[in-house]
């Protein structure tokens, strides 16, 4: 007998097709089912859709229907919950339901039939666990111990609001090991923003459970995996193998059929939000997966986001996330570090170091601790010019420039890629003497080489060796850990002290417990405070504060620990809030703000972004939407007062308006209320669609709509 089934596929986006096809079966196979299935000449991964929720794509010809090429036998059916998620996420963030799906399984998976999957099941290997192991954790401090007897004792969300150092690792080591005690069967999600933390929270917490419940117990989930690995650990925690997942965003989705915690780590982080495809916030949906699954969810943070804050206010108020507090550092003479502002208007101009700075790096290495300096910034200069006619290292293909290399003397874009050797003289003018201007990574580490030359790493002067060694300087940026390893490499030599003092990017200021390093320095952080961006600010203490975190993280160093910020601006008010370790204040004051602008999280905000082959096109298409949302919409039967409440201002170029000869546009969109928006897109859609036919929008290339954008 056959079977009409409904199966979720990621269909062409230029087809005039849903996402749920129908399709014919000898077996009645249950929703999430992972099935092989015909789609046009070519064959696709696809999911068995819930017969109750699915909607197929209009009416079908019985006798067009093709059959399912054949069953993931061995592969249990992904559960309902993770199919609820998954359509939800659709929804929300605007996008087909199959995109969002597929992308969320491995990828090996979309490429194995079912045979190549039943020989990857059978050589899977279950590695039970010591059994008889006791854990072996450190004494909590009565902060810790408190902030988990109240997640014990309420169901949350919780925001564990800890300074940096305080032990929220430990307290989500805790929660877990409590967790897979109480419950065989219990799993945990545990999520860090990015990818070069996972190595030490997977040392961690497999050192923790690993003697308790084998090796096979913790896995990772993140896009530097390969894609055997991958499939590997997604089929461990699909089974129930893997007790614990450690994961990136991606792994938000992951399917965890005995899902009962979800821990975000850095909640504040913005790589939790992607970039591209469906533009969804893993911590956004982590909420929302831990009420759908009954799941507890613990957000971490020393810098919360504002909007996690602001739902973090007492329950009277409207708060819906319980707030822990936990603002001591661990370790009986640790402290917070002292914070230092140098007023760079007394230094001399074009000044990289201040004078004291040095005095103070070099007085640090001389005692044998680490120092960490710190620009976001990478290269050598973000530009080269010529002073005599004016030119610059513009990208040809892009509003943008490029970026001075020293190392291998190249001018790269950092948009584009494109990237060639350093002209010897100017292109436009023949002058011989074109020069960087701004500094970047690379520069602060040569220049700190010179400074610093005379300087002897501690305990290096001996009879033997009478001229010691000089200063080790590391530089940990995109460009330094390019190639595999070479992140895990330095990060060794840091921990191991072999590296005196460490030149970096933001990707040295989260999360890394630096043991040693008693002195951090931020050299130009002043761009963020007067940015056209409101959430620069937010960002700016977010950043300055997880850096500042890194200094002094050893109990016996801790009270020697500094943070210098070089500046123009001591005196603004962010800074003063910094000094103090005054994350509330600051806080209070940034809602404020937001809330006399009707910012978020007093509002919603979506963002319609159009790619084209000219800036005319992109913004036509979005104003040809725009106009059509203002007349004909208001006209449909029940519109009136809901698109009363939407405001959609006009297009305008992005920043950077061209990225390899592609003009890019934005519109943003408002609403007070998050569902009347929701309500708005989702019909808006289909004007979407439509307008991109149109004349003037001849050249438009892609559109997309991001949901809760956090870069305007």
């Amino acid at each position: 007998m056959s079977h009409w089934l409904p199966v979720l596929v990621h269909t062409p986006a230029h087809a005039a097709l849903g996402p749920v096809l129908t399709y014919r079966s000898e077996q009645l196979l249950p929703a999430g089912t992972l099935v092989r299935v015909p789609l046009g000449k070519r064959e696709t991964l696809g999911v068995v859709w819930d017969a109750a929720t699915a909607e197929a794509t209009g009416e079908f010809d019985p006798a067009k229907v093709r059959d399912i090429a054949g069953v993931l036998e061995g592969i249990p059916p992904l559960s309902r919950a993770w199919q609820q998620l998954l359509s939800f996420t659709a929804a929300y963030y605007q996008r087909s339901a199959g995109e969002v799906a597929l992308a969320a399984l491995p990828p090996q998976l979309r490429e194995l039939n079912p045979e190549q999957v039943a020989r990857r099941l059978k050589r899977k290997k279950v590695d039970a666990g010591a059994g008889g192991a006791v854990l072996a954790a450190p004494a909590l401090s009565p902060e810790q111990a408190a902030a988990i007897a109240q997640i014990d004792s309420h169901s949350g969300p919780f925001l564990l609001f800890g300074a940096t150092g305080s032990g929220k690792t430990e307290v989500y080591l805790h929660c877990v090991h409590k967790l897979l005690a109480a419950d065989p069967d219990a799993q945990a999600l545990v999520m860090v923003p990015e990818i070069n933390l996972t190595p030490q929270l997977e040392e961690r917490f497999k050192a923790r459970f690993a003697p308790l419940y084998g090796e096979q117990a913790v896995v990772s989930l993140h896009s530097g995996m390969t894609n055997p690995q991958r499939l590997k650990s997604w089929l461990s925690a699909h089974g129930g193998a893997a007790r614990i997942v450690l994961g990136t965003r991606m792994a938000v989705f992951a399917s965890l059929p005995k899902l009962r915690l979800i821990v975000v780590d850095e909640e504040h982080d913005p790589s939790y939000k992607s970039g591209e495809g469906a533009r969804y916030s893993a911590r956004d949906l982590a909420v929302y997966r831990g009420k759908l699954e009954g799941a507890k969810v613990v957000l971490g943070s020393a810098t919360p986001s504002l909007e996690t804050w602001h739902h973090s206010r007492p329950a009277v108020d409207g708060g819906r996330y319980l707030r822990l507090h936990m603002p001591s550092r661990i370790g009986e003479s640790s402290r917070l570090p002292l914070v230092r502002r140098v007023d760079m208007n007394h230094q001399p101009r074009r000044a990289i170091f201040s004078t004291p700075l040095i005095a103070a790096i070099t007085e640090r290495v001389a005692r044998g601790e680490q120092v960490m300096v710190f620009l976001n910034r990478r290269g050598y200069a973000p530009v080269l010019t010529c002073e005599d006619c004016g030119w610059k290292s513009e990208c040809p293909h892009c509003s943008a420039f490029r970026v001075f290399h020293k190392i291998d003397r190249t001018l790269r874009c950092h948009h584009c890629g494109f990237t060639e050797r350093v002209p010897r003289a100017c292109p436009d003018c023949g002058n011989v003497d074109i020069a960087p201007f701004g500094r970047g990574t690379e520069q602060l580490e040569e220049h700190l080489a010179e400074l610093l030359v005379d300087v002897r790493r501690h305990g290096s002067v001996t009879p033997e060796n009478p001229d010691g060694e000089h200063v080790r300087i590391a530089r940990i940026d995109a460009d330094s850990t390019k190639l595999k390893g070479q992140l895990e490499e330095q990060l060794a030599a840091v921990h191991a002290g072999d590296v005196d003092v460490l030149v970096g990017t933001q990707m040295i200021a989260k999360g890394h417990d630096f043991r040693r390093i008693t002195l951090v320095a931020a050299v130009n952080p002043d761009g963020a405070l007067f940015s056209s961006d409101f959430r620069a600010p937010e960002r700016l203490f977010s950043l300055l504060m997880q850096a500042a975190g890194r200094a002094g993280r050893d109990a016996s160093l801790g009270a020697q620990s500094e943070v210098w910020l070089q500046t123009f601006q001591p005196e603004h008010g962010l800074y003063a809030a910094l000094k103090k370790h005054d994350y509330p204040t600051f806080a209070a004051q940034q809602l404020k703000e937001r809330e006399q602008a009707n910012m978020p999280p007093f509002s919603a905000q979506a963002l319609v972004r159009a790619e084209a082959k000219t800036q005319e096109a992109a913004q036509a298409f979005l104003n040809a939407a725009r106009t059509f949302a203002q007349t004909e919409m208001a006209a449909w039967d029940g519109w009136a007062e809901a698109l009363a409440q939407v405001f959609l201002y006009p297009a305008v170029p992005m920043a950077i308006q061209r990225v390899a000869n592609i003009e890019r546009a934005q519109m943003l969109i408002e609403c007070p209320s998050r569902a009347t928006l929701q309500q708005f897109l989702t019909a808006w859609q289909s004007v979407l669609h439509a307008t991109r036919s149109q004349p003037e929008c001849k050249g438009l290339i892609r559109w997309a709509i991001d949901v809760d954008p956090l870069a305007i």
